[in-house]
């Protein structure tokens, strides 16, 4: 007993009162739903925030972009977050265990973890060069300062002058000496592209130009992963703890550099470009293409993360209130990044007399060109340096996380063996040494075309399709009513009217529109002058293909073995649930989930669910007097719904 005690002591238990256990012991909960908020936030707010969505709104019309943002968030972003949040807590199963809805359609399940280990891949290698940046920062002088390095080339022309003798920082008056000269050059190339290009890179010329490994962005990727296994050793009970920083403290840095932005020379322009509103380009379908597109893509939706993440939640918690507040967040950190870019952009445009849009990029152009570059005519840019990148590094790694997580949690379900389980952190070493592995070749001199073609194939309309399908087999084949009634249960109440309409036909009907415009806005990969040949883009096909191409497979194999003498009935078979499919606990699993020993028993309404359990609990109360025993419901906080209080 004492040892009990002194063990409850060093968990954090305060003696005398019930260590806090999870709802799922075999499986393991969220310690609270903080963590799983930031968790959430950590993975929908990306890279892609800081450096895709301030370069959409300017090209899109400025401040009139973001009235399409917006309807598609409210039209489609949230009430997708909300599905797949609901469809994983319900039954407390990752990605791939989901589908018992409806075996035929397993395929999703498996697409959806060949999206995300392709996204975990290339991700963490910008992660890795996010990092080196950050070690780089560590010296008095920025090393993509100045053109008189071993890697410069004549067209190089700096933006701050020429390097004083005594000189600790860069001086941002004398950036006005250099002016006239890069004003009057027809081109120039910037001492931060050099760098990036030429010393960091060493790109090659072609894509099937591997050329050797880059040692210290090799040594960068294996500390990445390092440091994302090390947060994920324990599940989403120790990475629960990191975003506690890691979701946060973006946050922070971006209001510092803000506050600095803000206060420099120029940064109204920027900020003003970037707001401007151009309300012809409204009638454009290429702006609401691409507004549907981002807030499609920067959610995070069809990569499975949503669904694991939300199957370590208690059963009964309020998901609907958890996808307004991370939808609501993701999208205004965009909005709050894009002030933060283009303040630093403005002031940049105004020293060199140009206009802001000559010096806007997107994508690694932004992050690891244009915005250094800034940061060199800034007192101290160093410091503004190592803030930025370390900024970077966090947003990376909160996606990262749950894309990790997302594979361990498919796999320890699929086997689901009480060893498996037990040993999860063998599973996460495991996975993580495959995807260093396989992100080396993207640390040779052709890795930048790779990671680039990557992105653009292999998690673009394969993520459509994937989330287009999952609607039309929950809402279709297993049944809008039959889910509306599995939320119902879940949280107490049915789905908002208009999350219903959204579902069954506005959400679909909009991914449709986003897969169309894909596919006619298509444009052959560039990467600056560099134009990828046939061959290269048949590799970006087959892969965005490799993700789609699991759900028919699966679906005949699954026909093929279903039960069933014709066609028809081993069709009927496979999309029919499977007897596992409901909430992963027996307390849990009412109304029609209940079983009594093989059969089951009938379905009634909720309310008279409740009524019934209300009138077993009464008659247990009055049996066991001398025990005292109050009953409570377990909320998602760790607090109690309808308590009743103790005799």
């Amino acid at each position: 007993m004492a040892e009990k005690q002194f063990s409850g002591i060093l968990n954090g238990a305060v003696p005398g009162e019930p260590v806090k256990k999870d709802e799922n012991s075999r499986r393991g909960n969220w310690g609270n739903q903080i963590e799983f908020v930031l968790t959430s936030v950590g993975y929908a707010v990306g890279l892609g925030n800081v450096w895709r969505f301030p370069y959409l709104c300017y090209r899109n019309g400025g401040g009139a972009f973001m009235f399409p943002y917006f309807i598609m968030l409210v039209f489609c972003g949230i009430p997708l977050f909300f599905l797949e949040l609901s469809f994983g807590q319900f039954t407390s199963l990752g990605c791939l265990g989901v589908w018992k809805v409806s075996p035929m359609f397993k395929g999703v399940g498996y697409g959806m973890m060949v999206v995300s280990t392709y996204i975990g891949i290339y991700y963490n290698v910008v992660i890795c060069i996010a990092f080196y940046y950050f070690f780089m920062s560590m010296t008095n002088l920025l090393p993509w300062t100045y053109c008189n390095n071993p890697w410069n080339t004549p067209d190089c022309t700096g933006v701050v002058g020429t390097p004083l003798a005594n000189a600790t920082f860069a001086n941002v008056s004398a950036v006005v000496s250099g002016l006239t000269e890069i004003v009057n050059r027809t081109k120039r190339t910037s001492p931060s592209e050099e760098y990036w290009r030429n010393y960091v890179l060493n790109i090659s010329d072609g894509i099937g130009n591997f050329g050797e490994v880059r040692l210290p962005i090799l040594g960068c990727l294996a500390v990445s992963w390092v440091v994302v296994f090390l947060c994920l050793i324990r599940g989403v009970k120790s990475s629960g703890k990191v975003v506690y920083f890691t979701a946060t403290f973006p946050y922070v840095v971006l209001t510092i550099l803000f506050i600095r932005g803000i206060t420099l020379e120029g940064a109204i322009s920027g900020i003003k470009y970037y707001l401007t509103p151009q309300w012809e380009k409204i009638l454009d379908a290429k702006v609401w293409g691409d507004a549907a597109s981002q807030i499609f893509y920067s959610l995070g939706c069809a990569w499975g993360g949503l669904i694991t993440m939300a199957s370590y939640n208690k059963f009964h918690n309020n998901c609907f209130r958890d996808s307004i507040i991370i939808s609501v967040t993701n999208c205004g950190t965009s909005v709050y990044a894009g002030f933060v870019i283009f303040s630093i952009l403005g002031f940049m445009a105004n020293h060199l007399g140009v206009d802001v849009s000559e010096v806007a990029d997107h994508g690694p152009g932004l992050a690891f060109v244009a915005y250094p570059e800034a940061l060199t005519l800034l007192p101290i840019s160093p410091l503004w340096s190592l803030l930025f990148f370390f900024m970077l590094i966090l947003l990376g790694l909160g996606t990262q996380f749950c894309l990790l997580e997302t594979l361990v949690t498919a796999v320890v379900d699929e086997i689901g063996t009480d060893w498996i389980i037990k040993n999860k952190t063998y599973v996460t070493l495991g996975v993580a040494i495959v995807g260093f592995l396989l992100g080396v070749p993207l640390t040779t001199r052709a890795g930048i075309y790779w990671l680039l073609l990557m992105d653009n194939y292999a998690a673009s309309f394969s993520l459509v399709v994937i989330s287009c399908i999952m609607c039309i087999c929950i809402m279709y084949v297993y049944g809008h009513k039959n889910y509306f009634k599995d939320v119902e249960m879940m949280l107490g109440f049915p789905p908002p009217l208009f999350f219903r309409i959204c579902w069954k036909y506005v959400s679909p009907f909009i991914i449709t529109f986003i897969l169309i415009f894909t596919v006619i806005q298509y444009k052959p990969i560039t990467y600056n002058d560099y134009v990828y040949p046939s061959w290269s883009l048949i590799i970006g096909f087959a892969m965005a293909l490799s993700s789609v191409i699991c759900i028919p497979i699966y679906a005949l194999f699954k026909i093929a073995v279903s039960e069933g003498s014709t066609f028809l009935e081993r069709l009927k078979n496979s999309v029919k649930p499977d007897p596992d499919w409901g909430p992963a606990l027996q307390e849990h699993r009412k109304g029609r989930y209940a079983t009594t020993g093989p059969e089951s028993v009938e379905v009634r309404p909720l309310k008279e669910e409740l009524k019934d359990e209300g009138k077993e609990k009464l008659k247990k109360k009055e049996t066991e007097k001398k025990d005292e025993i109050g009953l409570t419901i377990p909320g998602s906080n760790g607090s109690t719904l309808n308590p009743t209080p103790s005799a």
